[in-house]
């Protein structure tokens, strides 16, 4: 499943550096995450980078973008491709 920042986002920009998909997207007044692009790190590492940096604890998975782990590698071998 792809994540979700909520309203307590303090657009510090550590998530967006830390995101190997490019996902991440400045907006106004919070982040958002294309869930298009969004792997949950799956393919690059054992767990969400922009979840492990966050200082306000503000990224969650996204309810209306729920993928398995077999989805989310589908997702990644595309990306691949895209580069």
């Amino acid at each position: 499943m792809a994540l979700l920042i909520t309203d307590e986002c303090i657009a510090c920009d550590a998530c967006r550096e830390e995101c190997p998909n490019e996902a991440i997207e400045e907006n106004d007044p919070i982040y958002i995450i294309d869930a298009d692009r969004c792997t949950e790190c799956v393919g690059h590492f054992d767990e969400p980078q922009c979840i492990a940096v966050c200082p306000v604890d503000c990224i969650i998975s996204d309810p209306d973008n729920v993928e398995n782990i077999e989805e989310l590698k589908f997702k990644y071998k595309k990306l691949q491709e895209e580069e």
